[in-house]
């Protein structure tokens, strides 16, 4: 049986991924195929914490651009992501998977308060860990989450599913001359403002060498076989 190719990754989930076709909220089918493939991940000896943003329910840019104050649309949105979070966790639990989810805000009666050594030591039993709540701060999207998280628990990198198979030179579901790119430096993501990443959490993943794999989600067994190192998607570093 062919190896991982890594031995702790942070899989990053947009808000968004929950949602199927339905267009706001929660699909159940989409999350009970996400929480099997994390569970065959995790079956393969590979350590998975797992970072979801709130767009199925709340986006705070959106709510900023529409009057709120930029802060309170930022915790309301971090809100939204402990929703998913523990919804994610609903979904791997009933597969017999152990999962804690740890929340950089206080919520005590719902998750884990965030503390680094506790995260590792979770994963190190073999458990999931679902980061929720962004960084606890506003103005920080859940990518710079996931690269914080994945630099502070020693994550050998970030996948980071969408739904498309990389990273384009356009919008690929807008621009049929869209393509591909199979690799990217970091630098040009930046300097070509491709859309991966925040510029925040691509500057700290190149400060830290931390490679991102961007990914299609929406195809079963894909998370399996970036895992294991296949070709697909596209790979920043």
């Amino acid at each position: 049986m062919k190896k991982p190719a890594y031995k702790r990754i942070v899989l990053k989930l947009s808000g968004e991924a929950l949602q199927g076709e339905s267009g706001f909220g929660v699909d159940p089918k989409v999350v009970a195929s996400i929480a099997e493939q994390v569970k065959e991940v995790r079956e393969m000896g590979v350590d998975v914490a797992c970072v979801i943003g709130a767009g199925n329910f709340f986006r705070g840019l959106q709510g900023s651009k529409a009057g709120m104050d930029h802060a309170t649309a930022d915790y309301i949105g971090m809100l939204a992501t402990i929703m998913n979070s523990l919804v994610l966790q609903d979904g791997l639990e009933k597969l017999g998977v152990h999962t804690r989810v740890q929340s950089a805000i206080v919520i005590q009666e719902l998750a884990e308060p965030y503390i680094r050594r506790r995260a590792i030591r979770h994963l190190e039993k073999g458990r999931v860990v679902i980061f929720g709540a962004g960084t606890g701060n506003p103005y920080f999207t859940t990518d710079t989450a996931a690269a914080l998280r994945a630099m502070e628990i020693g994550a050998d990198v970030i996948l980071k599913a969408t739904k498309v198979d990389g990273v384009y030179t356009s919008d690929p579901m807008k621009d049929k001359r869209a393509k591909k790119y199979t690799r990217l430096r970091y630098i040009d993501v930046l300097k070509d403002r491709l859309q991966v990443m925040d510029a925040t959490a691509i500057s700290l993943c190149m400060d830290h060498q931390l490679p991102i794999v961007v990914f299609n989600l929406t195809k079963y067994g894909n998370i399996r076989r970036v895992v294991l190192g296949e070709p697909i998607g596209t790979r920043v570093s």
